[in-house]
């Protein structure tokens, strides 16, 4: 699945420098500029690089047909290709076919480390080195409990430097899931819950670590997960239930960004009219008052039994209900997936969600929309970002 293409960048090594400022996600040749050849060869490059993502080992003649390019074109790509140790040959293939057996190519999967953060826990900020095929190989995750402003992107930092150290491979990039708003330079323009407000995280990452990064909102590199590891849909809304509430909305396969990079934050939406408790953002009622784990496990902490725990879970399920039933009629959405505490989403939680966006919605044209938890677990976050760096360095996912 490719929600989102991008032009592909020189991948970086552990010593290497930082490269020029990388093109955005969704690269594209604006105002009618005429394509030039570096344009073409640059989508080329990124047409070969997925093929061998999606197919595992491909000869050169089924590179051609697969992208549509001539014989001789992709001999010269996968031979640039293979010289900046990107793509490895395999071996010939076993063919009953008369003529000179195939050399197989593929990417090269293990040579190259990805490094992927996930800030939107609850308590910990962590993370994990993976090769290209999102396989975690090792983690890393400190308590951050409290921390917030200069002190939390110290703990940040702490966390790249552990997960660099632990490669074994050169990286190729740095992936990061950041709660709040986060435009297209990976700059938090602001995160309550942290206490960031126009934090260049990008940058300074960047500068401390000499790697090639990129910073997304989480709840948008968990859509992107979902969608190229998961099940997603082409027009679906992933919601990350953790320190904070966000959405990552996918439409025609598409990520929508929001004309200020804020599309899918309902974390700040008042749910109803009957107040509340007070958020960190200063409001009244907002849905992170209901449903952030922090707030929702100490009320559950608190609940005398188990009926008072079910309530609970299902006032807070009926609030998430009330605010996405909008988002799914307006933009027809097949499909709405939770990520977050299995323990606390299922059940009472989800059901009541789901019988809430039932009864806001129409039935003829939305009866059809699927409400489910995600398959990929904890490590949703940590997997989008993964495939923020995919897409950033190579132009696949």
């Amino acid at each position: 699945m490719n929600p989102v293409q991008s032009a592909p960048t020189e991948p970086a090594s552990h010593a290497g420098s930082v490269p020029a400022r990388r093109r955005a996600l969704a690269a594209t040749v604006h105002g009618g500029a005429r394509l030039t050849p570096e344009h073409a060869r640059r989508h080329h490059r990124a047409l070969v690089l997925r093929a061998l993502y999606r197919g595992e080992g491909l000869s050169r003649a089924d590179l051609a047909r697969e992208v549509g390019l001539a014989r001789v074109t992709i001999s010269d790509l996968v031979a640039d290709l293979v010289a900046e140790g990107l793509i490895v040959e395999l071996g010939t293939r076993a063919d009953s076919r008369p003529g000179k057996p195939a050399t197989v190519v593929d990417l090269n999967r293990a040579g190259f480390n990805v490094i992927a953060l996930d800030l939107s826990k609850d308590a910990t900020f962590g993370g994990a080195v993976t090769d290209l095929d999102g396989t975690v190989l090792h983690r890393h995750e400190v308590d951050v409990t409290g921390l917030t402003g200069q002190a939390a992107i110290d703990a940040v930092v702490a966390v790249l430097d552990a997960l660099v150290a632990a490669a074994t491979v050169p990286v190729l990039g740095v992936g990061v899931g950041s709660p709040g708003i986060v435009d297209a330079r990976g700059v938090v323009l602001r995160a309550p819950d942290l206490g960031w407000a126009d934090v260049p995280l990008q940058d300074v990452l960047e500068r401390h670590s000499g790697l090639a990064v990129v910073v997304a909102n989480d709840a948008n590199a968990a859509a992107l997960a979902e969608r190229t590891f998961g099940t997603g849909d082409d027009d679906m809304m992933l919601i990350r239930i953790g320190r904070g509430v966000g959405a990552g909305i996918v439409v025609g396969g598409a990520l929508v960004q929001g004309a200020n990079s804020a599309a899918g934050e309902i974390g700040h939406v008042v749910v109803g009219t009957d107040g509340g408790d007070t958020c960190v953002c200063g409001r009244d009622g907002c849905l992170e008052t209901w449903l952030a784990i922090p707030r929702l496990t100490e009320r559950l902490a608190h609940a005398a039994d188990a009926d008072e725990r079910d309530g609970l879970l299902v006032a807070a399920g009926e609030r998430l209900g009330i605010v996405i039933a909008p988002v799914v009629g307006a933009l027809n959405l097949r499909e709405v997936v939770l990520a977050g505490p299995r323990d606390m989403l299922a059940g009472a939680l989800l059901d009541s969600a789901v019988a809430t966006l039932r009864g806001r919605t129409l039935p003829e044209i939305h009866g059809g929309s699927d409400v489910r938890l995600t398959g990929l677990g904890g490590d949703i976050v940590v997997l989008g970002a993964a495939v923020m760096v995919l897409m950033g360095q190579l132009g696949v996912s």
